[in-house]
């Protein structure tokens, strides 16, 4: 039997499977743990993956693999192929400013034309600002920038600080996508841009297609590896039409599309996937964790707020929650508090604010799907993921809020699934 495996390089762990190249079975995992905090030296990653490889029965049987992860963190090399610094991850914000900065230098329009992208604080490029901006010796210092994705590829294949071939380092057109100097129209590195962010030239690892590889040391095929949401929709066999709907502490809604999206407002980030396709996608602030207010506030478990919520009617006799407890990033409303309206003494029931949680995060979510809809990205499915796509009660309520027909998926390590499939393809 032919083997592959395939990585999931989260911000939390380090997921490795290792599946038969056939049918994707899961033969084999393991798993390391990752530090908190947004700023994290990327050795803590490696020494996670050998781990998560080695729990996973090792490497040696295995004919092809690929390595998915966290977008937009920023590891910056040196000549010699060391980490300068600690790499800023996609959930450090302090280069907001610098976002805003290079807003006002370039136009949103322009850029979101150029990259697909209007700079926040998440993307790559705003982090290179940021280094020039507040530690210039370390900028002046880098050689090459990679994401945390191409950095293990490249690791994993027998480079490194040992090793230091930076012209060796490669990643996909899904990464590439997220970091706000690629450009989807033509595939290639938006070098002025690069420049103006971190105010010369470097090495930017080689874009890899759905069908290249290349080899690591022992002549294993290795692909080009995804982002973790483009890893996510491969390994749910997402198409054209199909919509990811994940529900975890926060809510990402991402389609697959066979057109490039141009969104100035920002709303919308024109990613591409990993197979040639476009990951028109939108981030909320608030997804699982409104359950899970409302579930403390009524004093009952996940089950039982379910329950509840299903006893209502839709609508929630009137009663509707806008769910912005941390503010909003879409729509964009930062400073935004979550409001309960509709209370009336015959709608103030358990049963209704059940409800009203329920539908409330949905509709937070649709929002997303109306901006892509704006767009023009066909949307026929929902497919839901993540921990509050466990609930009954989102489960049942999702068709009636979303306005598509809705799938459930098994819970799975789809990223890492998703890295697996890439790996069989180029055998």
């Amino acid at each position: 039997m032919t083997l592959v495996m395939g990585v999931d390089s989260s911000t939390q762990s380090c997921k490795v499977v290792v599946t038969d190249a056939a049918g994707l079975r899961v033969v084999r995992e393991g798993r390391g743990r990752h530090p908190e905090g947004t700023s994290v030296d990327p050795e803590a990653w490696w020494t996670a993956l050998q781990e998560a490889i080695a729990a996973a029965g090792g490497i040696d049987d295995v004919a092809a693999w690929a390595v998915g992860g966290q977008q937009h963190g920023m590891v910056a090399l040196d000549a010699e192929g060391r980490v300068i610094r600690d790499a800023l991850l996609w959930n450090d914000t302090r280069s907001a400013g610098a976002a805003a900065d290079l807003i006002a230098e370039f136009g949103a329009d322009e850029l979101a034309r150029r990259t697909g992208l209007v700079p926040v604080a998440s993307f790559t490029i705003t982090k290179l600002r940021w280094l020039r901006d507040h530690e210039p010796a370390n900028a002046a210092r880098v050689a090459a920038v990679a994401l945390p994705h191409d950095w293990l590829t490249w690791r994993l294949r027998g480079f490194g600080p040992e090793n230091p071939v930076l012209d060796e380092l490669v990643t996909d057109r899904s990464d590439a996508s997220g970091t706000g100097y690629w450009k989807p129209e033509t595939g290639d590195y938006d070098r002025d841009l690069l420049i103006a962010a971190l105010g010369h030239d470097a090495v930017l690892p080689r874009v890899l297609g759905a069908d290249e590889w290349v080899t690591d040391a022992a002549g294993r095929r290795v692909g080009g590896g995804a982002g973790d949401n483009a890893g996510a929709a491969l390994g749910l066999g997402a198409g054209p039409g199909d919509v990811v709907v994940s529900i975890g502490t926060s809510g990402t809604v991402f389609a697959v599309s066979d057109v490039r999206t141009i969104d100035p407002t920002g709303t919308v980030a024109g990613f591409a996937d990993c197979t040639g396709r476009f990951l028109p996608l939108v981030a909320t602030l608030n997804a699982a964790r409104v359950l899970d207010a409302v579930a403390r506030l009524l004093a009952v478990d996940h089950d039982e707020l379910s329950r509840l919520a299903l006893a209502a009617q839709p609508g929630a006799g009137g009663v509707t929650l806008v769910p912005y407890f941390e503010g909003e990033r879409t729509p964009n409303l930062p400073d935004a508090t979550a409001s309960l309206t509709g209370l009336t003494l015959a709608s103030t029931t358990r049963e209704n604010l059940a409800r009203a949680a329920v539908e409330g995060m949905l509709s937070g979510l649709g929002a997303g799907l109306e901006a892509l809809r704006t767009l023009g990205v066909p949307l026929e499915r929902a497919l839901l993921i993540g921990g509050g796509a466990q609930s009954e009660a989102v489960r049942a309520i999702a068709p009636l809020v979303l306005g598509l027909a809705v799938d459930v998926p098994a819970p799975g390590e789809y990223v890492a699934i998703g890295a697996a499939r890439q790996a069989a393809s180029i055998l």
